[in-house]
């Protein structure tokens, strides 16, 4: 099992430098002021999750009335519903989880903002949300990239 594990975190980090060669080393770089405003208002942008992640949890334990109307379409629709409040609601706690890191720019609370990516990626894609996917993820990326240096 442990083996496993480090080839998954293997192939995480070779990801991570493929997509650093394409968002850092091909494509237009943000201004440094840019770069300095998104890392100081990165923790604040986590904070907010926390009123995301509210109506994530009253709909995972029944209580909204969106989770009995999504099953209204059909399975397929419902089982979709259900499974993107999954993702976004893992998604959340991570980015909960990375607040004080932030704040202290480490490493550690880049990387697992990466992984908060990959998790809102593959909810998306399991959801068939492809222009999301695409879209959302690359621009994510980018941002996440172009940041990178600051995080040590």
């Amino acid at each position: 099992m442990k083996q496993e594990k480090q080839d998954i975190k293997g192939m995480i980090g070779d990801l991570e430098i493929k997509l650093e060669e394409i968002f850092v080393g091909k494509l237009w770089t943000l201004p440094k002021k840019a770069k300095e405003v998104i890392v100081t208002i990165a923790p604040y942008l986590s904070l907010i999750s926390l009123v995301v992640i509210i109506p994530m949890v009253l709909a995972l334990l029944g209580m909204s009335f969106f989770t009995p109307v999504a099953f209204l379409g059909g399975v397929t629709m419902g089982f979709g519903y259900t499974l993107s409040v999954l993702f976004g609601l893992v998604g959340g706690i991570l980015a909960l989880s990375v607040i004080p890191g932030l704040f202290k720019r480490q490493i550690k609370a880049w990387r697992i903002l990466f992984w908060v990516s990959l998790i809102n990626a593959v909810g998306k894609l399991l959801s068939m949300d492809l222009g999301n996917l695409i879209i959302g993820t690359a621009i994510s990326w980018y941002i996440l990239f172009q940041v990178k240096e600051y995080y040590k």
